[in-house]
């Protein structure tokens, strides 16, 4: 690990601790499943609003494996794509009670077959729910991770696979909900507040404004 990592990492666990919980309300593995395939392009915030009620009407896997298309439509109209969203819950749901016995996996090889169910929405799931190490690669990942000069990379696998590289495996799930934070609250898409953030001494992009 370079010195530039080691010092990233201290001042992320200083500020927001080593560990924090999912932001996405759930009690069931196949709830923080579905709400993190609801929350692409969709706050997490909004996605709590439609399911505090989706999953009171759709209980269990079946129940979503079964819903009518128009119906869970409806349901999740507002956190938007819901079409697309809708198709790929009641397929994903249909695959994980025909194939796995209404069980979510834990590999991310069988999540992955999942419809709708892409490398972050795996790992997501692998994080919080089978606590097995996971780097997460959201838009505010992929854009402070280069940023703060973490990683050169592009591409979301290959950011993944390259902070699992330079990363201590303790800190991949910290560094998710870490740099979510950060980029929702400082380091944000446009105009960042650089001169207001705590990384501005380590941070390339900020020693820079």
């Amino acid at each position: 690990m370079t010195k530039h990592v080691k010092e990233v990492i201290e001042l992320l666990n200083q500020e927001y601790g080593l560990f924090q919980e999912a932001t996405l309300d759930y009690k069931e593995p196949h709830e923080l499943l579905i709400a993190t395939m609801l929350s692409a392009q969709c706050t997490d915030e909004r996605v709590n609003m439609v399911t505090k009620d989706l999953f009171q009407k759709y209980r269990s896997v079946r129940d979503f494996a079964e819903a009518d298309l128009a119906e869970l439509e409806e349901a999740i109209h507002s956190v938007g794509f819901y079409h697309a969203k809708a198709v790929h819950i009641i397929e994903c749901c249909r695959r994980l009670h025909e194939v796995y016995g209404d069980t979510v996996p834990s590999s991310i090889e069988d999540l992955t077959t999942l419809s709708g169910v892409g490398r972050k929405t795996a790992n997501v799931v692998r994080t919080h729910v089978f606590h097995e190490p996971s780097v997460v690669v959201d838009t505010h990942v992929k854009r402070i991770s280069n940023r703060l000069g973490l990683t050169k990379e592009t591409d979301p696998v290959k950011i993944e696979f390259d902070l699992m590289k330079k990363l201590p495996r303790d800190q991949w799930s910290a560094i998710n909900l870490q740099l979510i934070t950060l980029g929702r609250t400082i380091c944000k898409s446009r105009g960042p507040k650089c001169t207001e953030c705590f990384m501005k001494k380590v941070c390339p992009t900020g020693k820079k404004v």
